[in-house]
C-alpha cells in the first residue's frame, strides 16, 4: 500500500491486506467489475424468461379472440406453431436460465471468489474503497468514508 492516507480503504472491512500490491487489488476490481455485468446480464436473461412466457399467454388470448371472431383456422394456426414453441432447440426459456445459472454464472462467480480470496483475503470492493478515499472530500459532509461517520 502506499504511504499516501488517501489510497486507505474507507474501513477495516474492505482495506487492502498485507502484502497486496496495486496490479493485484486493480485485477480483483477488475474482475468484480466483470461479474456484475454477469449479473446484469442474468437479470435480462431472467426478464426475457418472463417476457416469453408472458408473451406465449398472450398469443393464447389472441387466438382465443381470432376464434371467437371466426378466424378458427388463424387461431389453430398460433396454437399448433407458436404457443409452447421452443425459445432454442429443444428449451423453454426455463431451461435457458437453468443452464446459464448452471454452467456460466457459477463458473464466473465461483472464480471471482477465488481471486477474492487468494488476492485481498475474501474482501470485496477494496479497489472500489481505495477510489472512495482518494476521491471524496475528506471532512466534507456527504463525504465521510461510512455510515457511521454521518452526523
Amino acid at each position: 500500500m502506499s504511504g499516501d492516507d488517501t489510497r486507505r480503504s474507507v474501513d477495516a472491512e474492505h482495506s487492502r491486506p498485507e502484502g497486496a500490491t496495486d496490479a493485484e487489488v486493480e485485477a480483483a476490481g477488475t474482475i468484480s467489475e466483470a461479474l456484475e455485468k454477469v449479473e446484469r446480464a442474468r437479470g435480462h436473461l431472467y426478464s426475457f424468461h418472463q417476457l416469453i412466457g408472458a408473451a406465449d399467454f398472450g398469443f393464447e388470448d389472441g387466438a382465443d379472440q381470432l376464434e371467437a371472431s371466426g378466424h378458427r383456422e388463424l387461431a389453430e394456426r398460433l396454437r399448433t406453431e407458436l404457443i409452447g414453441l421452443n425459445v432454442l432447440a429443444g428449451r423453454w426459456s426455463f431451461q435457458v436460465v437453468e443452464d446459464f445459472d448452471d454452467g456460466y454464472w457459477t463458473t464466473a462467480r465461483e472464480l471471482d471468489r477465488v481471486v477474492r480470496d487468494a488476492v485481498t483475503d475474501e474482501r470485496r470492493h477494496v479497489y472500489e474503497a481505495e477510489l472512495k478515499q482518494e476521491r471524496r472530500t475528506h471532512g466534507r459532509s456527504g463525504h465521510e468514508a461510512t455510515p457511521a461517520d454521518v452526523d
